[in-house]
């Protein structure tokens, strides 16, 4: 491995662990099980897509660190958001029979992160004026 991406990795893995030790403590204040909606997964997951298409307007007009985007874009909301989870609850979901709880999620979950991103991107441009 190449030295110049040691420091890439460590911002990487340091925001990754931030933000799943926030992710899980959403998901110890929200729980869930069985039939229930799956909600700190659901918050997070919009949450963590808003911020990321706010952060794709501000890295795109503010020159920034090169290694800011790896920590906050790849680190901390990859590590706060979790397609891995949300397919879990899917799962959950549907051995709890809850199968149309299950499709409203999953729906609730794709299309809102689709426009949560952006609403993100759209209301950091307006923010942040024109180019």
């Amino acid at each position: 491995m190449s030295s110049s991406r040691i420091p890439v990795l460590a911002v990487v893995a340091a925001g990754g662990a931030l933000g799943s030790l926030a992710r899980w403590g959403l998901a110890v204040a929200l729980p869930h099980s069985g039939p229930g909606w799956p909600w700190s997964t659901l918050i997070v997951n919009l949450t963590g897509s808003l911020l990321l298409g706010v952060l794709i307007v501000v890295v795109d007009r503010r020159p920034a660190h090169r290694l800011l985007y790896p920590f906050l874009g790849v680190g901390v909301l990859g590590g706060w958001t979790t397609f891995s989870t949300m397919m879990a609850d899917v799962a959950g979901l549907v051995a709890a029979q809850a199968v149309a709880r299950a499709g409203a999620y999953l729906l609730v979950s794709l299309v809102g992160g689709l426009l949560a991103t952006g609403f993100g991107i759209v209301l950091t441009r307006r923010l942040l004026g024109p180019r």
